[in-house]
């Protein structure tokens, strides 16, 4: 991004990365009037992320590893190392290049179960020595990219059936359980190192979810009947939405504990795959109202930008308004529906989104908890994106906030 001229407040934080030095300030609004950004704003609190980064690693019983996917961004990943998380799941050969030369101290667990011959002897000369697979074409490649390697740290994805996630994850990847025997023996034969693999799916409600995939998981090393020396019980950590207020992550440390204990696996190094549970808090993206006609409300930022999750899953975000010229805005709602800059009517977001009856052409909205899958999900489509990210510190409030109906309709859980 373009570093502006601006008056910073006292004892800025400094965040210099990949993207440039991020100005910090203590309030979205003084951030929104320095930059005079054209386009939407990508705010990011860094205090937030630290804080949740010592919840899962004072919490989570073995070692939480960043899924780079939730969010690339270079100053994310150095504020989780400075918070203490060294372990990285990365997915392509590039988040592992970046991760690579922004953390050269950091282990990268490529988990990615489908990856490119390439992608293989890339990350493996850079120093990557976990893969996933769930399948044996997969594992041979691996061995066979790697010179028959004897250092790998093998993991296993396994498809098991735990129901209760917004996003049900195991229809593209993961082993089939009465397969997978067979390929943890032949991998055992092969692997310094044996895992085993999961995910529950996507913001998963329910901690018990995890304790059915643990249990699945014994029963295939049981059938195996081979040493196992780790288990990654993935990511799906949720975040609290409206209409969506899962238990506290204090009880999905607990349902997965509980679960190793009873089924034997306490003793093996065990691995979590936090991505937007981890960032989704510690930030939020303010898009502009060009136009506003009736109900329908014109932003400068879309589903083709950081509002993907806004438009396509219809994923109900927090709102706050900061209105142009800091008045007062109404305390009566309105229900709106959203567009995207782009020309394309796909580029819309059905809501419906709460906000103040007086809203107009210049206020800004802001979606909250957007520190996943937002910045990341950008695409150029139409010559509209944005590059302008802004660090928050010691911030109290976002702006005037909304309340949003508690009765607004939710993402449909997998039963």
């Amino acid at each position: 991004m373009q570093v502006l001229e601006v008056i910073r407040p006292a004892a800025p934080m400094e965040f210099a990365g990949q993207y440039g030095t991020l100005n910090c300030y203590t309030t979205v609004r003084d951030a929104i009037e320095a930059e005079a950004s054209n386009d939407s704003v990508h705010l990011f609190f860094p205090e937030k992320l630290q804080e949740k980064a010592t919840e899962f690693l004072t919490g989570f019983r073995g070692r939480s590893m960043y899924a780079v996917k939730a969010n690339p961004h270079a100053e994310v990943l150095k504020t989780l190392w400075v918070s203490g998380v060294r372990d990285f799941d990365v997915a392509s050969i590039r988040e592992v290049e970046l991760v690579a030369g922004t953390l050269p101290d950091a282990k990268l667990y490529f988990m990615h179960p489908v990856k490119s011959r390439e992608a293989i002897r890339r990350a493996y000369s850079l120093g990557v020595r976990a893969f996933a697979f769930d399948h044996m074409d997969e594992l041979n490649k691996i061995l066979e990219e790697t010179g028959f390697a004897e250092d790998l740290e093998l993991f296993l994805r396994l498809g098991v059936s735990a129901k209760g996630a917004a996003y049900e994850l195991s229809g593209k990847f993961g082993a089939p359980l009465d397969m997978a025997p067979m390929l943890l023996v032949r991998a055992r034969q092969v692997a310094r190192r044996l895992g085993i693999s999961f995910h529950v799916g996507s913001q998963c409600m329910r901690p018990g979810a995890f304790s059915e995939a643990i249990l699945q998981a014994a029963a295939v090393v049981g059938h195996a009947d081979i040493k196992l020396d780790v288990i990654d019980v993935g990511g799906g950590f949720p975040v609290a939405y409206p209409g969506m207020e899962p238990p506290a992550l204090e009880n999905y440390f607990a349902a997965i504990h509980g679960a190793l204990d009873l089924h034997g696996m306490q003793d093996l190094e065990t691995l979590c795959e936090p991505g937007r549970a981890l960032v989704a808090e510690s930030g939020a993206v303010a898009a502009r109202i060009e136009l506003r006609k009736g109900t329908d409300l014109y932003l400068n930022d879309g589903t083709y930008g950081a509002l993907f999750d806004a438009g396509v899953p219809e994923w109900p975000f927090p709102l706050s308004l900061m209105t142009e010229d800091g008045r007062d805005a109404s305390m009566e709602l309105t229900f709106y529906r959203c567009f995207g800059p782009t020309c394309d009517s796909c580029d819309k977001m059905e809501g419906p989104f709460p906000l103040p009856a007086d809203v107009r052409e210049g206020d800004w909205v802001v979606f909250e908890n957007l520190g996943s899958y937002g910045h990341t999900m950008q695409a150029r489509f139409n010559g509209f994106y944005s590059e302008t990210m802004v660090a928050i510190s010691r911030e109290t409030q976002i702006s005037h906030p909304f309340p949003v109906q508690h009765d607004i309709a939710a993402p449909t859980l997998i039963a």
